[in-house]
This record gives structure tokens, C-alpha cells and sequence, in this order.
């Protein structure tokens, strides 16, 4: 699936991933290969995904939303927050 992460400063990643875990405002969830369409906000926590390479990346999110539909992913975060 494809996925792209987006925030008001710049564009964090985009490319093909095999798994995503998203920080919803309820609690953590995965999404996987042909996901059912959905657009869900997101809280304060990790992003992480892993690229069709194999590569397991992360990212701490301050919130924001997500969209699922036809196996693209967009995430539009309000900020990627820096390890202190």
C-alpha cells in the first residue's frame, strides 16, 4: 500500500509500506494491505511503519488525521515531535 505523511511544514515520508500503526484518539491501530476505507483523528503518540524494503520506521506525531481509501494512506500530522 502506498502511504504518505504530511505535515504543515513538509513532507515527512511517501512511499510503498507493507504495515502502518497509527496513534488514534482511542488507542493505537494497524493498517494493512487492501484496509477497508476509513478516516479516523489522531492523538499524541507513535507512528511507525515498515517500507516494502523491510525498513521499520517511526515517528512521534502531536495529533492529526488519517485517510484510508484504495489501499493509499495519507496522514496529515499537526507536528512531528523531536526526541529530547
Amino acid at each position: 500500500m502506498y502511504l504518505e505523511v504530511i505535515t504543515p511544514e513538509q513532507k515527512v515520508f511517501e512511499g510503498e509500506v507493507t504495515i502502518t500503526t497509527l496513534p488514534g484518539s482511542d488507542g493505537s491501530f494497524q493498517i494493512l494491505n487492501h484496509h477497508a476505507s476509513l478516516v479516523s483523528s489522531l492523538g499524541k503518540g507513535t507512528l511507525s511503519f515498515k517500507t516494502k524494503e523491510g525498513d521499520y520506521l517511526e515517528h512521534k506525531i502531536e495529533g492529526g488525521v488519517v485517510e484510508v481509501l484504495n489501499n493509499k494512506v495519507i496522514v496529515l500530522a499537526e507536528k512531528i515531535l523531536k526526541d529530547d
